[in-house]
C-alpha cells in the first residue's frame, strides 16, 4: 500500500509540472476495517482539480450499496490523505441532496466527512484508522433524512412516510468496534407527524434519548432511557401529552432482543414496569410482561380507560378507587391477565344531569391464564341505576383459558333480589356465548316504577328464567317473565332479541295478561275510570329498531262476576282509540246526562301489519252496518262504544294513545 501511495505522490507531482499529465487514475482492490468496507475502488484526478472517487460496492455495518460515487470540485493530495471539497454524492446515477467535504488517509483509513443538508442541517462523521466511528448530527431535519433514505433503500422508510414525521434531530454516536461498544445521544425537537386519515398525529414534540451498549459473553448489553419533554399527540382514541419516561436495560444477541428491566414514568400511575424477549426476525413478542401498579382511577381513568372503552362519552365517565394489573404476552398473543381492585368505583353520569349508573366501590382480584385455571374473587358494595339501587353482591368464578363459570350470584334490588345460577361464559366457534339461568325474586312494584319515575303500580315483578342463552348476536329466554301487577300478572315467553346493541335490532315474543283490575290501570294512567277485569294477548309480538312492525293483540274482559262500570271520560278516549269510531249516535245525549255507566264486556283487538293496525272489537259481535262493539253496554244506563275505522294508522293510534295517557286531552269525538 505504501508504493501504491508513493507512485500516486508522485504522478501526481508530475501532473503539475512540465510533464503535461492531464489525467490520473488509481484502481484499488478493495480497503477495509472494521467498521467499513470497499471493493472495486477507483480514485481519479481530473484536469482543473476535480476528482472522481467511485467504488463498486460499499459495506457499512449490515448494509451495502453498489455503484456509489463522489465527485468532488476541487481535490487534492498531500502525502497519503486524500482531500475532496464540495462533493456530489450519486447512488446508481441518482443524486442525493447534499454536499460533502472528505478527508481520507489512504494509508491508515482513517476519515472524515462531513455533509451540509440543503435543509441546513450538517453531520460530520470522524473514521479512526482502527475503526472507531463518531457522528455528529447539527439540526438536521427528519425530512432532509427521509429524502437521503428514498434513495439509499428500495421504497425508503414506508411506514415512517406514511405518518410524514417532520422535525430537527441534535444528537452524537460513538462507535469503537475494538472495544466493542456504542454509545448514543440524540434530541428531537420542533417534532411533528399525521396520518391522512387524521386518527394519528402530533406537534411540537419534543424527544431525549440516551443509550450505551457493549458487546461482552456473545451478545450486545444495552441500557436506554427516554423522554417525552414537550408537545402532544394523538394516538386514536388517546388524548397524549409530554411528560412520560422510560429507563430501561437488557441484551441484544443473534436477532434476538431482550428488555430484562424497563421502568416508565405515566401519570396517575404509582409504577409501570416491563420485561421481555422479541424475535426481531420474525417481528414478533416470544414473552412480554408489563405491570401496572398503583393506577390512581381519578387520575389515569379520563386519560388512558375512558377514551378506550366510551370515546364518544369520555366527560360522563366517572373514575375512583386503584386497580394494579400484570399483562403477559407470549408467541405474539395474549397469555395472561390479572387485575387487582382496591375502593375502585365505575360509573356514568346521567344525561341532562339524571344520576346515571353507578357500580362500587369494588375490592378483590381477577386472573385470567391461557394455561392453568384461575379464580375471580370480587365483591361490589353496592350499585345504582338512576333512582334504582342495588346492594352489595359477590362475584366468584373459576376461570380457565376459554371458559368461565361462576357461582350463584345474588344481587339484592331494592326489596328483592336477582339471583344468577349455573351462569357459564364459553368460547365456541370462534365467540363467547354465555348460558344460566336467572331468578328475580319479588321486587315491589311500587318501589320500581318510582325508583324508574313510572306512574306508580301495585303488585310485585318476579321471573324463574332456567335457560338465558346470550351470544354476540342474539339473547334468548326459556321460561317466564312474570310481573305481578294491578292484582293480575302479566307473563312474556319465548322472548328472544338479535342484535341488541345493533342498529338491525329485532325482538320477539308472546305475551299474556290475566285478571288484570281495570281500576287500577286506569286510575294510574289517568284514562278516566272503570271498574272490572281484562285479560289480554300479544301473540307474535316483532320489535325492529325498537320499534313494533307485527303482532295480534287481543283484550276482552275476564269471566267472572264483578261490578262493571265506567266513567263518562273514559268512554270518550276508548272512542277516541277506535280510530273513528263513535258512541252509538241515539246514545250521545247521554254523555252529558251521567258521569258513569254500566257494561256487559269490553272486547278490542288489533293485528299489525305493514304499519298498519286491523282493529276489531268484541268477538262474534259484529254489526249489520259494519260497525264493531268495543264496549257493550248493560245495566242502567247502558252505553254502547262503537268503533267504524277498521284500518288505523298504527303511528297514529300510539300517537292518541301518548296524548290520552301524558295530556289527559279527551279527544273529540266524530
Amino acid at each position: 500500500m505504501v508504493w501504491l501511495v508513493l507512485g500516486l505522490l508522485l504522478s501526481a507531482l508530475w501532473a503539475g509540472g512540465t510533464w503535461g499529465v492531464q489525467r490520473l487514475a488509481l484502481t484499488i482492490g478493495s480497503i477495509s476495517n472494521p467498521s467499513i468496507s470497499a471493493r472495486g475502488v477507483q480514485v481519479r484526478f481530473e484536469h482543473g482539480g476535480g476528482a472522481l472517487l467511485a467504488a463498486d460496492a460499499l459495506r457499512l455495518g449490515g448494509r451495502s450499496w453498489s455503484r456509489l460515487a463522489l465527485r468532488c470540485a476541487r481535490a487534492r493530495l498531500e502525502a497519503s490523505v486524500f482531500h475532496c471539497s464540495d462533493g456530489r454524492v450519486a447512488f446508481a446515477g441518482k443524486g442525493l441532496p447534499l454536499t460533502m467535504a472528505l478527508e481520507v488517509d489512504l494509508g491508515t483509513g482513517a476519515a472524515r466527512a462531513a455533509a451540509g443538508f440543503d435543509g441546513g442541517g450538517r453531520i460530520e462523521v470522524v473514521l479512526a484508522g482502527g475503526g472507531d466511528v463518531r457522528l455528529h448530527a447539527t439540526r438536521l431535519a427528519v425530512r432532509d433524512l427521509r429524502r437521503v433514505a428514498s434513495l439509499l433503500w428500495e421504497g425508503g422508510l414506508v411506514q415512517f412516510d406514511a405518518l410524514d414525521p417532520d422535525g430537527l434531530l441534535d444528537g452524537q454516536l460513538i462507535w469503537s468496534p475494538e472495544a466493542a461498544s456504542a454509545k448514543l445521544s440524540a434530541t428531537l425537537s420542533e417534532g411533528a407527524f399525521g396520518s391522512a386519515d387524521g386518527l394519528l398525529a402530533g406537534e411540537a414534540l419534543g424527544l431525549v434519548l440516551n443509550a450505551e451498549a457493549s458487546r461482552r459473553d456473545g451478545g450486545w448489553q444495552w441500557q436506554a432511557d427516554a423522554r417525552w419533554d414537550a408537545g402532544a399527540a394523538y394516538v386514536h382514541p388517546l388524548y397524549l401529552e409530554a411528560g412520560p419516561a422510560l429507563q430501561a436495560s437488557g441484551v441484544f444477541a443473534a436477532g434476538r432482543l431482550e428488555v430484562r428491566r424497563a421502568t416508565a414514568r405515566l401519570d396517575g400511575v404509582r409504577e409501570v414496569s416491563a420485561s421481555g424477549s422479541f424475535d426481531l426476525n420474525a417481528g414478533r413478542a416470544e414473552r412480554l410482561l408489563v405491570r401496572f401498579d398503583g393506577v390512581d382511577l381519578a387520575v389515569a381513568g379520563p386519560r388512558w380507560i375512558a377514551p378506550l372503552v366510551l370515546p364518544a362519552q369520555v366527560d360522563r365517565l366517572v373514575f375512583s378507587g386503584s386497580v394494579s394489573a400484570a399483562v403477559e404476552v407470549r408467541g405474539g398473543g395474549l397469555h395472561a391477565l390479572d387485575v387487582a381492585f382496591d375502593a375502585a368505583g365505575f360509573g356514568l353520569r346521567g344525561a341532562a344531569g339524571g344520576a346515571g349508573l353507578a357500580l362500587g366501590p369494588l375490592a378483590g382480584e381477577a386472573a385470567w391464564s391461557r394455561s392453568r385455571p384461575t379464580r375471580m374473587r370480587v365483591r361490589a358494595e353496592g350499585g345504582r341505576w338512576e333512582k334504582l339501587t342495588l346492594g352489595a353482591f359477590e362475584l366468584d368464578a373459576r376461570i380457565e383459558a376459554e371458559r368461565v363459570a361462576f357461582a350463584r350470584t345474588v344481587v339484592p334490588l331494592l326489596d328483592g333480589a336477582v339471583v344468577i345460577e349455573d351462569l357459564v361464559l364459553a368460547r365456541e366457534a370462534g365467540h363467547w356465548e354465555g348460558r344460566g339461568g336467572v331468578v328475580v325474586e319479588p321486587v315491589s312494584m311500587r318501589a320500581l316504577t318510582e325508583a324508574l319515575d313510572l306512574p306508580v303500580m301495585t303488585g310485585v315483578l318476579s321471573a324463574a328464567l332456567p335457560g338465558v342463552r346470550a351470544s354476540p348476536g342474539a339473547i334468548e329466554l326459556e321460561g317466564a317473565l312474570v310481573i305481578s301487577v294491578f292484582d293480575g300478572y302479566l307473563q312474556a315467553t319465548g322472548l328472544r332479541v338479535l342484535e341488541p346493541f345493533g342498529v338491525a335490532s329485532h325482538l320477539s315474543a308472546d305475551i299474556e295478561a290475566r285478571h288484570i283490575d281495570l281500576a287500577q290501570l286506569t286510575e294510574t294512567f289517568s284514562f278516566g275510570s272503570m271498574s272490572g277485569f281484562v285479560d289480554a294477548d300479544l301473540r307474535g309480538l316483532e320489535l325492529a329498531r325498537w320499534q313494533p312492525v307485527a303482532f295480534d293483540a287481543r283484550i276482552a274482559s275476564s269471566a267472572g262476576q264483578y261490578p262493571r262500570r265506567i266513567s263518562q271520560r273514559a268512554v270518550q278516549n276508548i272512542s277516541a282509540l277506535g280510530g273513528a269510531g263513535a258512541v252509538a249516535a241515539l246514545q250521545r245525549g247521554l254523555l252529558g246526562l251521567f258521569e258513569s255507566f254500566g257494561y256487559r264486556e269490553v272486547g278490542l283487538r288489533c293485528a299489525l301489519r305493514d304499519g298498519v293496525c286491523m282493529m276489531d272489537g268484541i268477538e262474534g259481535a259484529r254489526r249489520a252496518d259494519g260497525g264493531f262493539p268495543i264496549v257493550r253496554g248493560g245495566g242502567v244506563p247502558a252505553l254502547d262504544v262503537i268503533g267504524y275505522n277498521r284500518r288505523v294508522d298504527w303511528d297514529e293510534l300510539v300517537d292518541r294513545l301518548q296524548r290520552v295517557i301524558a295530556e289527559n286531552v279527551s279527544p273529540e269525538l266524530r
